[in-house]
């Protein structure tokens, strides 16, 4: 197991050195500047997750959902997070697909 820990720490020590993980943790910094901006980020991440993951979510309510927070996804410190935060989601399911297929996981 001890090289599955090392290896494990390097791969720890990769991410956290990333230009992708660095911009998501100062856009953590600063939407938490702005306490009542996250509190509607965190509302609008919960509302996208609960769409995202009901099976019976139609095409309108999430046409409703996109049309709703249009303009609260314009506002630039918004916007700014909500990228670096899917491109760090990206960057961890993507070594967990990559770790998943290599070990042959069914």
């Amino acid at each position: 197991m001890n090289n599955i820990d090392r290896s494990l720490q390097q791969l720890t020590d990769d991410i956290l050195a990333s230009d992708i993980y660095r911009a998501y943790k100062l856009q953590c910094v600063r939407i938490k500047e702005e306490p009542e901006l996250k509190k509607q980020v965190d509302e609008y991440r919960a509302r996208n997750l609960q769409l995202q993951t009901n099976e019976a979510t139609t095409f309108e309510q999430i046409d409703r959902f996109e049309r709703e927070y249009a303009g609260f996804r314009d506002i630039p410190l918004v916007a700014d997070f909500l990228a670096a935060e899917l491109a760090f989601c990206r960057l961890m399911q993507d070594i967990n697909l990559r770790l998943t297929e290599a070990v042959n996981f069914e």
